[in-house]
């Protein structure tokens, strides 16, 4: 087993807008939570004398994923507090793609904005991680992120037979799981100095559900197997290395329901203590967009077509960063190509 702390520091969605074109999943797990969001909204006492609302989207990639739920959000607002004034403070890791970030919100890349449509209303962009804290002390009065928190703050070790934690064993396993519980802490603590009394906070993100369930193993066919699999035929046929394959290990820790809530749930926890409480915590399993058109269609080659740009969106940047820098650029994007192709 190679076991080290690997910051991470090349792991970046598509630029250009096309992530959100693309990962159209994403953009329905955040639309059939727009009533929890609103719910939690309305549960909120905001004050009459109350002149701004601050609401944080952390992990938000390009934004359009989100556009249609920070609309509704800020029209539920609006109605309700007349006159208030909100900003809405985009976040993401340096390297994200911000001019396509930017692009998105000011409705001149793909979709249209909803500033187009509202008033009183002021994006603003921070180039922080949500394991750094983002806003002052006691400013944010909503924050939100949806399908992000799963990635790493480090990459604790590569795993030895498989490029998931879903399929690591023994020590592998119990080191992702401890950098989850360290980097959920982390996250949670700098969202209780962020956030204001009486401040709600609502995350989506991937888990392993009280089935077993999670991304990619809801229908029978694992997702994550598949990659290692393929890998592993390219090491096999000499087209990649041992080392090569290992580092292709994704930084990513999938949650159970219980990880998730621990640090909410125990008194003594700097959590609990910093004065977050657990409100509510249930799972759902969205459908694959791709695969329900599929079942109307049955045309699999329109279905790699558009299944395949969503995992490269996510995934790519972290395969392509695992092969030796010592291979001509050309035969590093052959073997991605290829790898996407098989």
């Amino acid at each position: 087993m190679s076991i080290h702390t690997e910051p991470l520091q090349n792991i970046t969605m598509s630029a250009g807008g096309t992530y959100s074109l693309t990962t159209k999943g994403a953009e329905y797990v955040i639309n059939a939570a727009v009533p929890i969001v609103l719910e939690a909204l309305d549960s909120m006492k905001i004050s009459k004398n109350q002149n701004v609302f601050t609401f944080s989207d952390m992990g938000t990639a390009d934004g359009g994923t989100s556009l249609k739920m920070v609309e509704s959000f800020i029209n539920f607002l609006q109605k309700n507090s007349p006159g208030i004034s909100i900003n809405v403070v985009y976040a993401d890791q340096p390297k994200n793609d911000f001019n396509g970030l930017v692009q998105t919100v000011l409705g001149l890349g793909h979709f249209p904005s909803y500033l187009e449509k509202t008033k009183n209303v002021y994006p603003l962009f921070s180039a922080n991680s949500f394991y750094k804290q983002i806003l002052p002390d006691n400013t944010l009065d909503f924050g939100f992120s949806a399908t992000a928190m799963h990635w790493l703050s480090n990459k604790p070790c590569d795993i030895s037979h498989h490029v998931h934690m879903v399929g690591a064993e023994g020590e592998e396993y119990l080191c992702f799981a401890e950098q989850g519980k360290k980097d959920w802490e982390t996250i949670l603590l700098n969202r209780a100095r962020e956030l204001r009394s009486g401040g709600q906070l609502i995350l989506l993100n991937f888990c392993r559900d009280e089935n077993g369930k999670y991304l990619g193993n809801t229908t029978g066919v694992n997702m994550f197997t598949n990659f290692a699999q393929i890998w592993q035929d390219f090491m096999a046929q000499g087209r990649i290395g041992p080392e090569e394959y290992r580092r292709m290990t994704l930084p990513q820790y999938y949650n159970t329901v219980e990880e998730f809530s621990a640090p909410s749930k125990k008194t003594e926890s700097p959590e609990y203590c910093a004065g977050l409480k657990l409100k509510q915590i249930e799972t759902h399993i969205t459908p694959c967009p791709f695969a329900e058109a599929f079942k109307e269609h049955q045309d699999a080659q329109r279905f790699a077509e558009e299944y395949i740009p969503t995992v490269r969106s996510w995934n790519k940047s972290i395969f392509f960063g695992a092969l030796d820098i010592q291979r001509p650029l050309k035969e590093r994007e052959k073997i991605i190509h290829d790898y996407y192709q098989t």
